[in-house]
């Protein structure tokens, strides 16, 4: 479903997610069943607040950093916006790697 969705992503209302899950041969009385459950709408909801809070606006952003001391979380110290080449990422890199030493 996922790769059908990037496939197809102008059209992701909630109609075409039926048809996209048709597509694939999915079982659409569970799908659409799941789908008005509405059973991941926190989860979804929690993960957007997350992303809007370190900043992002959009797909695809890489946020860099470093593991918090004493913790399982990473401190976001840059953030890359967008589908960038190899260059973008080896100079944040490179910066965050030169400032650790």
């Amino acid at each position: 479903m996922h790769d059908q969705l990037f496939a197809n992503f102008t059209a992701l209302e909630v109609a075409d997610l039926a048809r996209h899950a048709a597509t694939l041969n999915l079982d659409l009385f569970k799908f659409q069943e799941c789908l008005d459950s509405g059973r991941y709408a926190n989860e979804i909801r929690k993960d957007m607040m997350e992303g809007q809070r370190t900043g992002v606006r959009g797909t695809p952003t890489f946020l860099i950093g470093i593991p918090e001391q004493g913790s399982l979380r990473m401190k976001a110290l840059k953030r890359i916006r967008g589908a960038q080449p190899f260059p973008v990422f080896k100079e944040v890199l490179d910066s965050l790697l030169s400032s650790q030493k």
